[in-house]
Order: structure tokens, then sequence, then C-alpha cells
């Protein structure tokens, strides 16, 4: 007996196979090979009949789950379904189960195809997506180009000049004429910073009190020995 999982909840990851079986399947016991798998629900139907040893009509006559063979290809392939029977006549299917040379597996809903398979799509687009990106160069004077792993023809940039300057003559002389033109539209507003202005005041004060003290060296000085005593009248010279 050999059992692969990969998930612990959903029957759709697991597959079931039992070597010793798988020589001897046929229309007759592939019901019997199928109830010892862990698909086969133990409170079903066939359970019942066949522990208290009822003949198999008698499942139309009960209610709850019941499996049934659908389809055969012998001597590889069964297709079994399981139902819930609400009524002699009412049934609804809840899923099948395909056997493929012994091996069970749970066939997928139309729902788990539909993810699965954009799942798959999503990724391989991501993944294309990287590589695509993994595959593009650039330089400021030659533009975009692809450059491919099976690309042996000489690489762009190393026909680039190492002394050349980064844009194209077209590139700088464009951007200088934008600048020209934003500069007479919105020309700068050149203001005096206030430590100029600072220094300007203190440079007047200085020359002010420059001149001031150059007018007060030009007035005349009296002496003191042309000064009379006091209390004494100044002599008058008689020629």
């Amino acid at each position: 007996m050999a059992k692969n999982s990969t998930g612990s909840d959903n029957h759709l990851h697991i597959m079931w196979r039992d070597s010793a079986w798988t020589p001897m399947l046929n229309p007759s016991n592939i019901l019997e090979y199928f109830s010892q798998s862990p698909f086969y629900d133990r409170t079903c139907n066939n359970e019942i009949i066949k522990m208290q040893r009822l003949k198999v009509n008698q499942l139309q006559n009960m209610t709850g789950i019941e499996y049934f063979l659908i389809h055969t290809q012998e001597p590889i392939f069964y297709v079994i379904r399981k139902i819930h029977r609400n009524s002699p006549t009412q049934t609804s299917t809840i899923c099948d189960y395909y056997i493929i040379d012994g091996s069970i597996y749970q066939a997928p809903d139309l729902s788990s195809v539909l993810n699965s398979r954009l799942l798959n799509a999503t990724h391989n687009l991501s993944s294309a997506f990287a590589e695509v990106r993994s595959y593009f160069r650039y330089h400021p004077s030659v533009g975009y180009w692809w450059q491919f792993k099976n690309d042996l023809s000489e690489s762009k940039a190393e026909t680039v000049p190492k002394n050349e300057d980064y844009g194209s003559s077209f590139q700088r002389n464009r951007i200088d004429l934008l600048l020209r033109e934003q500069a007479k539209k919105y020309p700068p507003k050149i203001s005096q910073p206030p430590q100029a202005e600072n220094m300007q005041l203190v440079e007047n004060n200085q020359t002010e009190k420059k001149s001031h003290s150059v007018a007060e060296d030009s007035k005349p000085i009296l002496s003191n020995s042309s000064m009379p005593p006091p209390g004494k009248k100044p002599k008058m010279m008689m020629h």
C-alpha cells in the first residue's frame, strides 16, 4: 500500500494505490478496492449495506452518502461517483473519483481547474516580465536597447567613448534654452544681505566721526601766554 499526500485536508492532492490489488481489478470488486482508500466515507450507505449483509438494490430506499460505478474501461480505467441520496428518485452529485491502473484520484471540480490554470498563467507571465526586464539596457547618450543572452553583436555600451559627456548636444542645448526661458519669465530677486547693510552703517558712522575730528582740529587754539592774568587788564600798546 502506498500513499502520496501533499495536503492534509484537500483530497485533490492525494493519490492512493495498493499494488496487490492491481492485477485482479474488475467491475465486480472495484468498489471493494475503493473502500480501502482514504476517499471512502465509513458512514456511507454502502458500508451499512455491507455490514448488514443486505442486497445492493436496498440503497435506493435509503438516504445519505452513496458510491456507485458510472464508467468502466477495462482493465485500467474506472470512474466512481459520490452522491447524496435524498429520496429514491432524487440525488445530488458531490464529486467523482477515477482509478487509473490501480491509482485512485479525486477528479477536480471546475472551480479548482480554473484557479489552477489562472495561477499557472499568472506565474508564467510574472516570470516572463522578470526575464524581459533583465535584457534591456540604458545609457544617457545612446538611450534604450535590448541585449539578449544569445546576442553575439557588440554591446552598445562598449561603443560609447569613456570621455564623452553624458547627454547629446541636442539634449544639452535644449536644456540651456529652457533654463534661459524660465530665467526671463521669472527673474531672480536680488536683495542686499543684512550683513552688508550693517557694514555700510558702520562705515558711515566712522566717516562722520573722522569729519568731526578734522573740523575740531581746524579751529584756532589760543596760547596761555597771551591771556592776561586774572584781575589785570591788558595793556594798550602805543606806537
